[in-house]
């Protein structure tokens, strides 16, 4: 298990200085308490006239607080790799809640060793979680270790203990056989440790994420982080302001704890080919880095607007003209990125924002296509190693039939097949093909043939726009208009009067005071962006 995986955190030189400090420090603390107790039983055992040099108790006790040391011991004047500090500092703790569990084990059972093991486990693994930068899950990894060597030591100890003890320690439970009155206190005592578990994996996932987010706050330069907007499986994104031009600027993060290898390279391909595209109706790129400890981020034009998802929340099904016209703007885009072979493969309503475009006093709804992170390319050049071609990725509501069946021979067609879908989505207010499960709602995009819109939703619609709908839709790629541009051109054929920069300015005035970004999806009750290794069958 590596220092990253257990910390949650990037391997940087600054993270590994940091991280060396604050576990030296951590065992420090831990070893001179554990030491100073030592300490005490040896003092008081004097004073009373008690032996010490043949107590294993004793001896097991400072065992322990050597081991809570040795990190501090092993650090306290070298850099270490953070490897090394991570490994050490599990095998010592680990170690030293063995050696602290044998000491417990020989205490006398009216001492109550069981709550004492409690109290010091409890005392550990909270200082641990105060003390050490660490996620939640990675602070599962050490309340299982300790909880195992606790409860097993309980229950030996507790069998240890004859009738005779027992019956004075639990009056109640004297009847009981000593298998089951073993079992009684380790339930007891389980009890309590699961209570800790709680407490310290709270502990330690707040004070991580406080601690991310000033760092996220102080390093990323140049731009100052001010709200969350939304969080995806590739990142999370901010909107955030330029430190000098005051232009308001959406920042996607890529998390330390989702930045290996695979997901680096599909970051920084999202940010590649989306910088490469120039359409006005394509999201712009303002900038692309990492911090020194290893987080990756890019900064984008800020959309004061909404998806298209918020928007049919806003106000339902929308009006045939303003389909025609947002559905020819995505279109316009998918022309250029088509045109350079690059697919985008999750069209979908959250990856499209729309907002109020107010330019030489008109006005009217301007699109902005967004999300290039399952992109592939169809052409040999470019250099860019894409999405892998043997996973089936992308919305369910959303996604054509051969890019379920066979997605490495996907082309540009899935997005046509997409683009009808959201197309559907806009005039009905529902999607194409619903379903309670992921395998359900593909089988329908294999098999069932859509209903009208106008069935769908009650009301006739245009005849033209319904038949392009429909024919975009179609199972069979060879069907459906073979590209963006053949799409754009039967678009522009629909002739649907009633919507106009007038009707625009109207719906704003009225849905759009509340309007802010969706970069990202976030919600659970939208559809959701799936990818599925085909090798493994694995979701």
């Amino acid at each position: 298990m590596s220092a990253a995986s257990i910390r949650g955190l990037s391997e940087s030189e600054e993270d590994r200085a940091f991280m060396q400090r604050r576990v030296s420090i951590f065992a420090l603390a831990i070893g001179g308490v554990v030491l100073g107790f030592w300490l005490y039983r040896v003092v008081a055992a004097l004073v009373v006239g008690e032996p010490v040099i043949g107590d294993p108790s004793v001896g097991w006790h400072l065992a322990a607080a050597l081991c809570f040391l040795a990190p501090w011991i092993l650090m306290r004047k070298k850099a270490r790799s953070a490897e090394f500090v991570s490994l050490a500092e599990m095998g010592a703790l680990t170690s030293g809640v063995l050696a602290i569990s044998i000491a417990a084990f020989y205490l006398s059972p009216e001492s109550r060793p069981d709550f004492v093991l409690l109290l010091a486990l409890t005392n550990l693994i909270l200082g641990r979680a105060t003390f050490v930068p660490c996620t939640g899950q990675g602070t599962l990894v050490f309340v299982v270790i300790f909880g195992t060597i606790l409860l097993v030591t309980v229950y030996m100890g507790t069998l240890r203990i004859d009738h005779e003890q027992w019956s004075t320690l639990y009056p109640q439970l004297s009847a009981l056989e000593p298998h089951r009155a073993a079992l009684y206190a380790t339930l007891e005592i389980g009890a309590w440790w699961l209570i800790t578990a709680v407490l310290a994996t709270a502990i330690a996932s707040v004070i991580y994420g406080l601690r991310w987010r000033a760092r996220n706050a102080e390093e990323l330069g140049q731009y100052k982080l001010e709200e969350k907007l939304g969080e995806g499986g590739m990142g999370v994104v901010y909107r955030a302001s330029h430190a000098f031009l005051r232009r308001p600027t959406a920042v996607k993060l890529l998390p330390p704890e989702r930045a290996g290898a695979d997901n680096v390279r599909r970051f920084e391909q999202e940010v590649q080919l989306t910088a490469s595209l120039t359409h006005p109706n394509t999201i712009t790129i303002f900038d692309y880095g990492h911090t020194a400890d290893g987080l990756f981020y890019y900064a984008m034009e800020y959309i004061h607007g909404l998806d298209l998802a918020g928007l049919v929340g806003r106000s339902g099904p929308q009006h045939q003209g303003r389909v025609v016209d947002l559905m020819l703007q995505a279109a316009s885009a998918l022309v250029e990125a088509h045109g350079i072979g690059l697919v985008h493969r999750d069209i979908k309503p959250s990856n499209i924002m729309v907002r109020l475009l107010h330019q030489q006093g008109d006005a009217g709804d301007c699109v902005k296509l967004l999300d290039f992170g399952l992109v592939k390319q169809t052409r040999s050049e470019g250099g860019i190693e894409l999405t892998d071609e043997a996973n089936l990725s992308g919305t369910p509501q959303y996604m054509a039939p051969e890019s379920i069946k066979n997605p490495s021979s996907v082309d540009a067609r899935v997005d046509i097949y997409a683009l009808g879908a959201v197309a559907y989505y806009l005039l009905t207010g529902t999607h194409v093909f619903g379903g309670a499960t992921i395998v359900e709602v593909c089988s329908h995009h294999l098999h069932s043939r859509p209903e009208s819109p106008s069935s769908r939703c009650g009301r006739p619609i245009d005849p033209d726009l319904e038949a392009l709908v429909l024919e975009c839709l179609a199972k069979d790629a060879a069907d459906r208009p073979q590209s963006a541009l053949e799409l754009k051109r039967r678009l522009q054929a629909c002739q649907i009067p009633g919507w106009g920069p007038e009707q625009a300015q109207a719906w704003w005035a009225a849905h759009g005071d509340a309007a802010r970004p969706a970069m990202v999806e976030s919600d659970d009750s939208r559809p959701m962006t799936v990818e599925v290794r085909v090798d493994s069958r694995m979701a």
